[in-house]
């Protein structure tokens, strides 16, 4: 699909801006760790993320997720390519089922070892704010990215919904991830739909009940129906503690180098 890498970048960049803006205007918590550390760190992910991502969309076999839907509908492959339905209601469909996959994949990288032992990259972060969205090594983004090519292309997801979803889910990851002081009335309201950033930094606690939860990036409705939902830290938004506990000493979480190795250490 034309363009798709500049509207998505254009989206990315205009909300990273928004969100870290807030975070001064409205912020929830006070920050333990350096913003300038921390986001060197974290932006270097995202930088390397996007080369990865670029290298998999231009390698000989093209292995990103546009790339598995348009594959899908030339050689009319995949239930969304075999039934008649209304393109709104496809495009709908679609979404759904990609969003309820990465709830899927999220647990996943909660209950399985060798997952876990990459996704801790992510939560080792000693803050969460806007920059935390995209901390994330490089082999769990590659990981992911084929397990939606794989999707894309058995259930012939429509292109358009593809590049909607990935556009929702980078916004949805940036604003739940960042440190803003919602409403109360607000944070209620919203989380009925989408996943708040109250509701996301639950999951970062550094209490194992409270990581184990609210699983969604996009939609809140998954971890209400499959029981991982927890509404409220027990220490409170501003007194919990953030990160894996393991890793504080010597806030080694905001060195790249040391992160970036983190999955080829020993989980302990």
């Amino acid at each position: 699909m034309e363009n798709e890498t500049v509207y998505r970048f254009a989206v990315f960049a205009g909300l990273l801006m928004v969100m870290a803006v807030l975070e001064v205007l409205i912020p929830k918590r006070e920050l333990s760790q350096s913003r300038k550390a921390r986001w060197t760190t974290n932006l270097s992910f995202g930088v390397v993320n996007s080369l990865l991502i670029r290298l998999m969309s231009v390698s000989s076999v093209p292995i990103v997720a546009i790339a598995g839907a348009l594959m899908a509908e030339h050689y009319g492959f995949g239930f969304f390519r075999v039934v008649s339905l209304p393109f709104w209601l496809e495009i709908v469909l679609c979404l759904l089922l990609l969003d309820f996959a990465i709830y899927v994949q999220h647990w996943a990288s909660h209950r399985f070892p060798i997952l876990w032992q990459v996704h801790r990259v992510h939560h080792s972060d000693l803050d969460i704010d806007v920059t935390t969205a995209i901390r994330f090594h490089p082999i769990e983004i590659g990981l992911s990215m084929l397990y939606k090519v794989v999707l894309v292309f058995l259930f012939g997801i429509n292109a358009l919904a593809v590049l909607l979803f990935e556009i929702i889910l980078n916004g949805c990851a940036l604003f739940n991830h960042s440190n803003i002081a919602l409403p109360h009335w607000l944070d209620r309201w919203l989380r009925l739909v989408i996943v708040t950033p109250d509701m996301h930094r639950v999951h970062h606690s550094i209490e194992r009940t409270e990581t184990d939860s609210n699983y969604g990036f996009n939609l809140a409705i998954w971890d209400r129906l499959f029981g991982t939902y927890v509404a409220q830290p027990k220490a409170g938004h501003k007194q919990m503690k953030i990160g894996l506990p393991q890793y504080y000493k010597k806030a080694l979480p905001t060195k790249f180098g040391w992160s970036f190795l983190l999955p080829f250490f020993s989980n302990k």
